[in-house]
């Protein structure tokens, strides 16, 4: 499956952003008092996105195999060991790897309570769960279902003996 993308903090990112703010900048917003401007207006914004992102955006294959926190840096590194294979290189490599990933994930961990205003998001193993069964306490062939009951057989244990 083919689809365009420009990969988050990326050159091509900046590109696009600073593309359109730059546009924004040369639209003419003076004179807007009917419907018709207005639409004019909207639709020469749409425009001006629709420009920044064909000229920006790349086409990626997604696959169940896709790793979304790949970015331009990994793929320079890489491009870099493939051409002089050398160990230094690699560990290089491997070292963006995990920066990239750590920074990723860790963006990834802060947007979720950021985005669902509630830290207990991250921990979704911490669910309701049901509370053990109460086993009963049986003493001489009676049952003592409560911490009254058996407070009192304890007592009148100890007093009698």
């Amino acid at each position: 499956m083919l689809k365009f993308m420009i990969p988050p903090k990326s050159d091509h990112e900046k590109a696009f952003i600073d593309e359109v703010i730059s546009n924004f900048k040369s639209l003419n917003t003076n004179d807007m008092d009917d419907v018709v401007k207005l639409d004019c207006m909207v639709k020469g914004i749409g425009h001006i996105i629709d420009q920044a992102w064909k000229g920006n955006a790349r086409k990626s294959r997604i696959s169940k195999h896709s790793k979304q926190w790949w970015s331009d840096e990994c793929s320079q590194a890489l491009n870099n060991y493939r051409n002089s294979r050398s160990l230094e290189n690699w560990k290089n490599f491997k070292n963006v790897i995990k920066n990239v990933k750590r920074s990723y994930f860790d963006d990834k961990i802060q947007e979720i309570p950021n985005k669902r205003k509630s830290p207990w998001e991250l921990t979704s193993w911490i669910n309701r769960r049901q509370l053990p069964t109460t086993e009963a306490i049986k003493h001489n062939g009676q049952l003592y279902l409560s911490p009254e009951s058996l407070w009192n057989a304890l007592h009148s244990t100890f007093n009698t003996a």
